[in-house]
């Protein structure tokens, strides 16, 4: 079946931010939403720990201490007002993903809670150890049933332009490329992981959304405010680390250096449950001293039941791991109704820059910052949309005589920004560093390259890397 060409909003991402963007707006606008590769690929659906919300409270949580938590773990450095509206209005979006079947898990008749690094309370409620592909699984079901909703999977945006009375795109799809267009435009492109050498990230996760947006004018802020998760699974064979859910911590896991010694009573008094940022830089301090990158989570003295009910995905007690990069707390920046600095366009999810996470995220903020203000982007696009206006298309050039990119650009990037802007910078490195990416970023603009995969992703991971280090040196 032939698709139409014009939509009214067209979604770009799948994950917990895009697909719940498009089930908040309302039936009778026509909604394309697009998938870079398969459906199921996310980051949302590798998200284990789960959704922090204060939601009917209990054991005196409140939100208050919901907003001093994650002001605690940002350093103060949030945006008050998008705390404010991330923890009051958590319960209205758990009730509704409940409502839609989601399925958290229960002690009897009550939702469970469990305790994550950071949180002073017992409020997250999960779904065992895979809570994102639960949320994420139950939330596209509903997309998918609507029949207002067209969904396009393995279709990679390549371009876009603000035209008037809206955006036209340029959709790469089977090897040939098509032009939408729509009125409003939704980022929900996920994170920048693949821009390093090691990530907890999925293969999707380079930064297109944001180096598009930011060709288009839209503000981009605190991009270097990365987050390297102190427990992913310690496995160099392999670009994507599996991570070791903060929740193991938070049920009680020890972390051991290499000589299986606890270590975090000499860098933190909140030992294992410090928020991520603060175990990060204590594993890097403790390696240092050691001079062994060698350490592990020990769980094995909750016994095997415990583990193979509460947490299934894991298989061994004594858990190598090592921190690497995880989320990017900077973005595209948008204000409290997900809206960019470009009319019209919005940004939900990791991609999005709202300033809930300050300078270090909470655990388990991020799939309920994607629930809320993905709400709010389809809030806000319905009070503004206007039904007669038809936005203008824009023809895309393509070059008969263009060439393919030089081999091993996206390694060259991934090693430079592994090697210069991790847990503890390397300023020297990240300045040489600098002066290559912004090289390659230039290069890739001004040859004549075929518009494919191989171009789109290099040259998101160029702009990424060169707007990180631009913000470091």
């Amino acid at each position: 079946m032939e698709l139409p060409n014009n939509y009214d909003i067209i979604i770009a991402g799948t994950g917990v931010g895009g697909l719940y963007t498009a089930l908040c707006l309302p039936e009778s606008l026509r909604v394309l939403v697009i998938s870079k590769r398969e459906l199921e690929l996310c980051n949302s659906a590798l998200a284990q720990g789960g959704v922090a919300a204060v939601y009917k409270p209990v054991d005196d949580d409140n939100i208050t201490l919901h907003t001093n938590d994650t002001l605690i773990a940002g350093g103060f450095k949030n945006n008050p007002d998008s705390v404010k509206v991330l923890v009051t209005e958590a319960a209205q979006e758990i009730q509704h993903i409940l409502d839609i079947g989601v399925d958290f898990d229960r002690d009897a008749d009550e939702l469970n809670r469990t305790l994550e690094g950071g949180h002073s309370r017992r409020r997250i409620f999960h779904h065992k150890d895979s809570t994102g592909a639960e949320v994420t699984a139950k939330i596209r079901a509903a997309v998918l049933k609507r029949s207002n909703v067209t969904v396009l999977d393995n279709a990679l945006l390549c371009r876009a332009k603000k035209v008037n009375g809206g955006f036209a795109v340029d959709i790469l799809k089977d090897s040939v490329h098509t032009e939408y267009t729509c009125q409003f435009a939704v980022f929900a492109t996920g994170g920048i992981g693949r821009v390093y050498d090691y990530t907890t990230n999925s293969a999707i996760a380079t930064g297109d959304g944001i180096a598009i947006a930011y060709e288009m004018g839209a503000e981009i802020k605190n991009l270097s405010l990365i987050q390297f998760h102190p427990t992913a699974y310690n496995n160099k064979e392999s670009r994507e680390c599996f991570l070791i859910s903060e929740s193991v911590r938070g049920e009680g896991a020890y972390l051991l250096n290499c000589n299986k010694e606890r270590f975090m009573h000499n860098y933190d008094e909140r030992l294992e449950l410090a928020p991520r940022d603060v175990v990060s830089r204590s594993i890097i301090l403790e390696s240092r001293k050691t001079n062994s990158d060698e350490f592990y989570l020990d769980i094995r003295y909750k016994g095997k039941e415990y583990l193979s009910n509460r947490f299934p995905m894991i298989y061994d007690f004594l858990i190598p791991i090592f921190p690497c990069q995880h989320y990017l707390m900077g973005g595209i920046n948008v204000n409290i109704n997900a809206e960019t600095s470009v009319n019209g366009l919005y940004a939900v999810g990791e991609c999005s820059h709202t300033g809930v996470h300050g300078n270090n995220r909470l655990a388990s903020n991020s799939l309920l910052e994607a629930l809320v203000f993905g709400h709010r982007a389809a809030e806000d696009i319905t009070r503004k949309f206007e039904k007669d206006d038809m936005p203008e298309t824009c023809v895309f050039s393509e070059d008969p005589n263009a060439v393919p990119i030089p081999h091993g650009i996206r390694t060259e990037i991934r090693h430079i920004m592994q090697k210069s802007y991790f847990v503890i910078p390397d300023k020297q490195k990240a300045l040489e560093g600098f002066e290559r990416v912004s090289e390659l970023k230039k290069m890739l603009e001004t040859g004549n390259y075929i518009i494919d995969r191989d171009y789109v992703e290099a040259h998101s991971l160029a702009t990424v890397a060169y707007l990180i280090l631009k913000e470091v040196i």
